[in-house]
């Protein structure tokens, strides 16, 4: 394969609204195809191109919508992973950084302790064990920080993305 051309079609790819405004992450395949079919323009191609036996394309990095897409003030949406991620890869309670973390329900389930960003924490295992199926008061444990839904901004959704892909910044920062 000749310098310049890629091979990877899964690399990420950011899809702006037509206000510019970030709204989600595709992959160069998908990317692609919204730019031959014409619903998208080509914002950013900082990854060569893509040979293809009649034509050659370029490789999207950023990618624009040509016309406005109306949709619903952005979630996170709540998983395991999220958790973690909202507390900083950080027990709750004793503030140590560990790869082992488990999820704790403040208010215990079977007390009525719902499946609620408010009620999640990530806790290590030692301290998840000494807080058992009581409550963080009864177990005298304190919370660092109090759990809540983490606030959906671009930067939120889309910054894990910023090592690997640095032209995306100008358009995450403004959101």
């Amino acid at each position: 394969m000749g310098e310049g051309f890629v091979t990877d079609l899964t690399r990420p790819v950011l899809v702006l609204n037509a206000n510019y405004e970030p709204l989600n992450v595709c992959d160069t395949k998908r990317a692609v195809g919204l730019l031959v079919t014409g619903k998208a323009e080509l914002v950013v191609n900082g990854r060569g191109h893509i040979r293809t036996a009649r034509i050659i394309y370029p490789a999207p990095s950023v990618i624009r919508l040509e016309h406005m897409i109306r949709r619903p003030r952005p979630r996170v949406k709540l998983s395991k992973r999220e958790v973690f991620r909202r507390d900083n890869f950080t027990c709750q309670y004793c503030g140590r950084q560990t790869p082992h973390l488990t999820i704790d329900h403040v208010i215990p389930r079977h007390r009525g302790g719902g499946h609620r960003w408010d009620n999640l924490v990530a806790a290590c295992p030692p301290c998840n064990r000494r807080k058992g199926g009581r409550s963080a008061a009864e177990a005298q444990m304190t919370l660092r920080r109090k759990p809540g839904e983490p606030p959906a901004t671009a930067n939120y959704l889309f910054g894990r993305h910023l090592k690997e892909n640095s032209e995306w910044e100008k358009y995450i920062q403004g959101w």
